[in-house]
């Protein structure tokens, strides 16, 4: 059972805090941390973690250090400043379990900043919510740990167990920000992440596939259209065809024990589209970024290989790329789903602590989106899982995350901190 008193500290803490908890998390969701400017976002959180007394390291990410690590994911931009961030604390003598705090601060791209409501990277809140881009996916979770802690220490409690604080890039796109730490050699007996999950726990995942389909055509002046090739045409048909692929992996899917009640776990996404030159020319290449999700227990070569076969297939339907086939390109993610498994004790620690500040019986979500929860899970022994926040709209326009559900998960997350690593009076 949670200590009532501590209950009523940290409460007593999170609330006199929580101003300043959401002014912070303002300032960090203002940063537009796109795939490749993380720089300034991982500065803000090496300088919180300074402030409250963590050991910091902050290193560059190479990626030949991670070669041949499991779910390694390809990178395709320039790479030279990626860093992680990670922020210590240890005990003098650690007699409690330890934790990892995992964020990543990341975010994708605004899209057309016209159909914003409010801009993107202006965070505002309003009516109970706070929106901008990054704000529910997932800086506010991120704060809300940091500030868990806090509320620990603030109460007049002090770890027992070694706790360290990971900020990390990469997680929208391969998650070699979270495999970098572990690398690194960062281990510790559990792993919380404060993704945004509406105070549910995301104990299940599938894993993720991203691929580039490069298609070449033949180009020729638009007047006699019928002596070329038309790439962009050619790629919708591949489009449809690997249609048909997620749609006979979802009907697999009907099987799985954690998603055949879903109507439609494995999404398929053409995400990104460039091709031709002119509007009076024939197209003669395009390249189609895409997306598909697989099953946990599903293999990553296998599934790669049905990809490819798929395409290939769809190519000998047609008179020219028959003999003149796509290019598969494998462009990001390569990542296996997770089920989080024997994690009794953890669980059990955070059901209590969503009980005790208003989240009620904590329910289990199998996620249709990936996390980094699983290099953890997967490989490392280290049983992980995400508990965050409500946000809606995420990767979508007007992006928001509701302000009370911050305010519970920050305690129910300092509860669990206390808990899992121990805390005695200061």
């Amino acid at each position: 059972m949670i200590d009532p008193e501590l209950a009523a500290r940290i409460a007593e803490a999170v609330d006199r805090n929580f101003d300043a908890q959401i002014e912070t998390t303002k300032r960090f969701s203002a940063i537009p941390s796109t795939r490749g400017a993380e720089g300034p976002a991982q500065d803000m959180m090496a300088d919180l973690l300074r402030e409250r007394g963590y050991t910091v390291d902050d290193w560059t990410i190479r990626m030949e250090d991670l070669a041949g690590l499991p779910d390694c994911g390809v990178i395709e931009h320039d790479f030279s400043q990626a860093r992680t961030v990670v922020g210590t604390l240890r005990p003098a003598q650690e007699t409690g379990r330890s934790l990892i705090l995992q964020g990543h601060c990341d975010v994708v791209p605004a899209g057309p900043l016209d159909m914003w409501d409010t801009p993107p990277f202006s965070p505002v809140v309003k009516d109970g919510w706070m929106y901008g881009r990054g704000a529910g996916d997932m800086k506010s979770g991120t704060i809300a740990a940091l500030y868990a802690v806090e509320a620990v220490r603030q109460a007049g409690y002090s770890l027992k167990g070694r706790l360290h604080f990971q900020s990390v890039i990469e997680e929208e796109s391969t998650g070699v920000g979270a495999l970098s730490t572990l690398q690194r050699g960062y281990r510790a007996d559990c792993a919380l992440l404060p993704e945004p999950s509406n105070r549910t726990i995301t104990d299940v995942c599938v894993g993720v596939l991203w691929f580039r389909l490069k298609v070449r055509g033949i180009p020729a002046h638009v007047a006699y259209a019928s002596d070329g090739s038309n790439a962009i045409k050619a790629a919708y048909r591949l489009i449809q065809g690997l249609e048909g692929l997620e749609e006979d992996w979802n009907r697999r899917a009907k099987s799985d024990p954690h998603y055949g009640a879903m109507e439609h776990p494995l999404n398929f996404n053409p995400g990104i589209i460039k091709g031709g030159d002119w509007a009076s020319s024939v197209p003669a290449w395009c390249d189609v970024d895409c997306r598909i999700a697989i099953l946990p227990g599903w293999d990553v070569d296998a599934c790669r290989k049905e990809i490819a076969d798929c395409v290939a297939a769809t190519a000998q339907k047609d008179a020219f790329l028959a003999n003149n086939p796509p290019e598969v390109v494998w462009s990001g993610y390569l990542s296996r789903g997770y089920v989080l498994e024997n994690a009794e004790a953890p669980v059990a620690l955070l059901r209590e602590a969503n009980a005790a500040f208003g989240g009620g019986e904590l329910r289990s979500r199998a996620g249709t989106g990936l996390n980094d929860a699983r290099f953890y899970s997967l490989f490392y022994g280290i049983p992980a899982f995400c508990y965050g926040p409500k946000a809606e709209q995420v990767h979508g326009f007007n992006e928001r995350v509701e302000i009370e559900s911050i305010r519970g998960t920050t305690k129910s997350i300092a509860a669990f901190v206390a808990g899992w690593c121990g805390a005695g009076r200061s």
